[in-house]
């Protein structure tokens, strides 16, 4: 028997109802034609179409141009604790099963994917690094992180410690602070350091949750990294934007003659170094401060012998506005790198922008290669790996592209 209707309503235009019978979970501000008068800000909200036909309910948001985050299309739902719950433990559950032996370091919760909205949760062995981008879900996190403790401690893994990682500009968007700091609550301890460790690959890498990228780690290229280090036995390695050497410690112990590991950041080489020693890999490995884009000319002049580059660079856009300046920092450093390369020498590459789709990303590589005089015999395509699951209705959970090719 269905509920009596008792949330906030919100009707949306045919565009609106169509976005939302297509499975996207994101109504804009653009596309509600009416709406109540006062709703606090960060509850939930009822969405209906023109015809008056119910379509979802989520969080309202009074700032944010996405103006409600559907949850759920379920009219008998209820939005009490125990939804939540059960979106946690739907959540760790997939995990287990896809990641298996790489639960212990992985993505828990992946906002929208998981059906939370606006949260984001990495998990380092007992420390959970958590971000929270909507203001209705930043005041459900209490619920949620205990129920995150609660779902781990049922398999045996007692949380030490959940790091909230809410230094973003996107948050003011939503009326909420930028702030990071350990999460305070009865229920969990106060680690001494935001520094701990994890384990990928049979690699150790040292992970600082508090001042690290991000969540500390790039989780997403987990698997590709694998991919990598398949084919670098015996190779002289160039890894472009190295951040804390995964892709180079990963082509270091797959068995690469040579690795060279780059990075503009003096913290990050310094930390890549660090892993490299601590992991027995450095007797391969050199390091260098430089900028990618100055170096690659550069190592040409000189004749530089490398027989597969990897470039990992940082989004180069977050918004369609600069996709086009976007799309000419990748081709410039993937010719540059075609160009550096001999015929049979190897090329990973990818973007984690969303915004620089599939589709436009392996234009700008033929384009690259046309004017490099080259061609790509593509080995590999790869996507994020599946702790970052891809929503086919939600192309934003879609933005990780990987390639492998031989250049001939």
């Amino acid at each position: 028997m269905k509920i009596k209707r008792e949330f906030p309503a919100f009707t949306v235009s045919k565009k609106g109802e169509r976005e939302i019978k297509s499975g996207h979970p994101w109504v804009y501000d653009n596309v509600i034609t009416d709406q109540p008068g006062e709703c606090e800000n960060g509850c939930i909200a009822d969405v209906f179409s023109q015809g008056g036909k119910y379509l979802g309910s989520g969080f309202y948001s009074e700032k944010s141009k996405i103006r409600i985050r559907l949850l759920s299309n379920n009219t008998n739902e209820t939005f009490s604790d125990s939804f939540y719950q059960r979106r946690v433990q739907y959540a760790i559950d997939y995990r287990k099963t896809v990641m298996g032996d790489d639960f212990s370091a992985c993505r828990l919760i992946f906002g929208e994917a998981d059906g939370l909205c606006g949260l984001t949760v990495d998990k380092y062995g007992d420390i959970l690094v958590s971000q929270v981008l909507s203001f209705g879900m930043d005041r459900k996190k209490d619920v949620i992180y205990k129920a995150l403790c609660d779902c781990l401690s049922k398999d045996g893994i007692q949380v030490k410690g959940i790091m909230e990682r809410n230094d973003v500009a996107i948050r003011e968007l939503e009326g909420l602070q930028q702030y990071k700091g350990w999460y305070k609550a009865d229920f969990l301890p106060q680690p001494p350091s935001p520094v701990t460790e994890m384990t990928e690959n049979g690699i150790v890498y040292t992970v600082d949750v508090e001042n690290g990228q991000k969540t500390g780690f790039f989780l997403d290229q987990k698997y590709n990294r694998l991919a990598v280090a398949k084919i670098a036995k015996g190779k002289r390695v160039l890894d472009c934007f190295t951040h804390t050497g995964s892709f180079a410690l990963n082509a270091a112990k797959g068995g690469a003659a040579h690795v060279t590991a780059v990075d503009v950041s003096q913290f990050a080489v310094d930390t890549a170094k660090e892993n490299a020693v601590k992991n027995g890999l450095d007797g391969s490995m050199d390091f260098l401060c430089a900028d990618v884009f100055d170096l690659l000319p550069q190592l040409a002049q000189k004749g530089a012998d490398y027989d597969f580059i990897i470039l990992d660079p940082p989004a180069f856009t977050k918004n369609r506005k600069t996709v086009d300046s976007a799309k000419r920092g990748y081709k410039e450093i993937n010719y540059r790198a075609m160009k550096l390369l001999p015929r049979g020498g190897y090329l990973a590459t990818c973007s984690c922008s969303h915004f620089m789709d599939n589709e436009l990303f392996v234009k700008m590589l033929m384009s690259a290669a046309a004017d490099a005089g080259v061609s790509l015999k593509m080995i590999e395509s790869r996507r994020q790996s599946p702790d970052h699951p891809i929503m086919l209705n939600v192309p934003e959970t879609d933005y990780l592209k990987f390639y492998l090719f031989q250049v001939v």
